[in-house]
């Protein structure tokens, strides 16, 4: 690998991890164009190490009040003076935190039907296997549903508070600070289960779809989105947890190029940071249609290609006999 490979990748991981538009999904149509059937699980754990840099300089100031809160919260406990009524600001972020990410653990366990297999194996095989590339377009699509539905979620709660704030006799045609600003359990599960299955299915993206669901449960919408990013944090390091267990199991640290590696890991950190700015930006600007537009038309190309493609059994970029299951 060159070190023009590594700015490459390194710079589309930063950005799809975080814009959403499903880093998984582009990385399942990359390969498929370029017609790669394996990859460097190792690069790729550095490029999650760099997207997790990202998060946690970003929202340094909120993991460390998490953290407060998540210790005074175990001191509380061992003092037997906790009580979920009065919890604090960063009792309730911690706590809320844990059960975001409890449905997660279901990814390990096997599905019904599958052979044993666990979501996590089906979700490498959904996204490596070529004769299951269709299902990279649908998702694309639930995908920018999902962010069109969550826009107009957000447009209901705007015109929800106004309509509130004129009956009181307050006349406001602001949208700022708009929903919920405190979270309850029952966002933090539909929240934490709609990162489950961006997890499985390649292509449903995990931060527009835990986003929309944080504006259908009412939330402010910055506040969902930067729940939705705090609750990746683990999410980002699980996975370079279980891909680094993968990497070395199979012998990729040996062929682990440092220098590539160092590059890929730097610009998916400052890529991935400055796309956190832009979505949080694009959000508060209400330009979240321009994903909406580009993901629907990622999933209609990729969507026709799959069907020409399963009627040809030729994978049209490589020339190649498609794999199916």
């Amino acid at each position: 690998m060159t070190v023009i490979d590594a700015i490459i990748q390194g710079a589309v991981q930063g950005l799809t991890e975080f814009l959403p538009v499903s880093s998984s999904g582009h990385l399942a149509i990359s390969q498929h164009i370029l017609g790669v059937t394996d990859s460097n699980l190792f690069f790729s754990v550095m490029l999650h190490i760099g997207t997790l840099l990202a998060v946690l300089v970003f929202y340094r100031k909120t993991v460390a009040e998490v953290f407060m809160g998540f210790v005074s919260l175990v001191q509380d406990i061992a003092k037997r003076r906790f009580s979920f009524k009065n919890m604090t600001h960063s009792q309730n972020m911690a706590v809320m935190l844990i059960i975001g990410l409890l449905p997660l653990l279901l990814i390990l366990l096997p599905v019904p039907g599958s052979g044993g297999m666990s979501a996590k194996d089906l979700a490498e095989v959904w996204s490596a296997d070529t004769g299951y590339f269709i299902m990279v377009g649908v998702a694309l699509l639930f995908t920018s549903i999902l962010l069109l539905v969550g826009i107009g979620a957000n447009r209901n709660t705007v015109m929800r508070e106004r309509r509130e704030a004129r009956e009181a006799g307050v006349h406001t045609r602001s949208t700022k600070g708009a929903g919920r600003h405190h979270l309850n359990p029952i966002d933090a599960v539909l929240i934490g289960t709609t990162q489950l299955f961006a997890a499985i299915f390649p292509g449903l993206s995990r931060s527009g779809s835990t986003l929309a669901m944080g504006q259908l449960c009412g939330l402010n919408k910055q506040t969902a989105l930067d729940f939705s990013f705090v609750l990746g944090i683990p999410s980002i390091l699980a996975a370079a947890l279980l891909e680094g267990k993968d990497a070395v199991a199979s012998g990729a640290l040996q062929s682990l190029e440092i220098v590539p590696a160092l590059v890929g890991v730097a610009v998916s950190a400052v890529v991935g940071f400055f796309a956190i700015l832009i979505f949080k930006w694009m959000l508060k600007k209400d330009r979240m249609y321009i994903f909406v537009i580009y993901t629907a038309i990622a999933a209609l190309a990729v969507i026709i290609i799959s069907i020409i493609e399963l009627q040809s059994g030729v994978n049209i970029f490589t020339g190649e006999q498609l794999n199916y299951v």
